[in-house]
């Protein structure tokens, strides 16, 4: 039995109690009604804290998540260094002189055809979108990408578009070396926004800025001036808005799929063996995403073209949405989320704040009321 007591006692150690942290007066019973417990007993703000610390799926959505070291032991160890000296000493400097070279050809071609044949606007589009492709390629061959190709290539048509998850900006690289699109896209700064207003302008892209609401109105009527145009290059659009890990898709912006014309889904899917392809803009600019893929061992990637969507009768854009996500999601093996990906650039609303407060505020005054 004495035994038994000790053990008894060392339990109650581990786990000791509150109100021995806390002063005498702070426990005190007035009127020998209200306790402590009662007052932390605010079990529903504290559920719904729990639970969103637990079960964050949104943040989980645009983390990016390291490889397990390998290089463990003192057998493994010498390999990695020795892949480390190949990757940064050999592959980069041989990469960056293809993509250098690319560059040189790429400037050398563009140029002369977008000053010298502006009277002919059908042949210098089309050799527009051929250098397009090109330099796209040569980005490719930097990281040595692996990239298959799942389905029939993608042709110019009138009312139609093609939508795709998003994971990183070399999204539009990987399918631009297929197939000239028009991308709509964020404007970005620095050399990156220099290409956008030059090169990718020619063919047809739509930029816009989130921090401007008038936007939203331009870049609608540019879209259904686009779809409707004959001969424009088929319109590119990542519906979520912004980057997720290629773990998850967040919710379709319903703008592709309320201009009543055919949506061809793109399914994405990166395969981590030698890199992680997400971009996490927060933490890394462009550049130095890129200078992480050409210091790997290859980006390896697989896209499918899916069979084209059209809104069936009955089906509202936000429902149509949601069903081309699902395709996408199943094809890639991505998990679903109900989540705006846009809700990564800003904070709750000062409203949405003071609704918790207040209803935090009605939830112990109650209980001080009951007591």
């Amino acid at each position: 039995m004495s035994k038994l007591r000790e053990s008894d006692s060392e339990l109650e150690l581990d786990h000791p109690n509150i109100e021995d942290y806390l002063p005498s007066e702070s426990i005190r019973e007035p009127h020998g009604k209200l306790r402590l417990r009662d007052l932390l007993d605010i079990s529903p703000t504290l559920s719904e804290a729990a639970g969103a610390i637990v079960d964050d799926s949104f943040t989980r959505c645009f983390k990016s998540n390291p490889p397990e070291p390998w290089n463990w032991n003192v057998y493994l160890f010498p390999l990695w260094c020795l892949g480390v000296v190949v990757r940064y000493g050999l592959l980069f400097p041989v990469r960056v002189f293809v993509l250098t070279a690319g560059w040189i050809i790429f400037l050398s071609c563009y140029f002369p055809v977008h000053f010298l044949l502006k009277g002919h606007d059908k042949l210098r589009k089309k050799l527009e979108r051929g250098l397009v492709e090109l330099i796209c390629s040569f980005f490719v061959a930097s990281w040595t990408g692996v990239v298959k190709y799942h389905g029939p290539r993608p042709s110019i048509r009138p009312k139609q578009v093609f939508v795709a998850n998003h994971t990183s900006m070399i999204d539009f690289i990987v399918l631009e070396q297929m197939t000239a699109f028009a991308v709509i896209m964020q404007k970005h700064p620095g050399w990156v926004g220099l290409l956008q207003s030059t090169i990718l302008e020619s063919l047809g892209c739509i930029w816009f800025n989130r921090s401007e609401s008038k936007d939203r109105e331009v870049v609608a009527r540019k879209l259904r001036e686009h779809v409707n145009a004959a001969d424009s290059n088929p319109l590119l659009i990542f519906p979520e808005g912004t980057c997720v890990n290629n773990h998850y898709t967040v919710m379709f912006k319903k703008g592709a799929f309320e201009l009543g014309c055919t949506v061809c889904p793109v399914a994405i899917k990166y395969n981590k063996i030698f890199v992680d392809a997400f971009w996490n803009s927060r933490k890394q600019s462009f550049t130095t995403h890129l200078l992480q893929l050409m210091t790997s061992w290859a980006v390896v990637c697989d896209v499918w073209y899916l069979e084209p969507q059209n809104l069936r009768p009955g089906e509202n854009p936000i429902e149509f949405a949601e069903r081309v996500r699902d395709i996408i999601s199943l094809r890639a093996g991505l998990k679903k989320v109900p989540w705006d990906g846009y809700l990564k650039y800003s904070r709750p609303s000062p409203k949405l704040r003071e609704q918790k407060q207040q209803s935090f505020a009605e939830s112990l005054l109650h209980r001080l009321e009951d007591k």
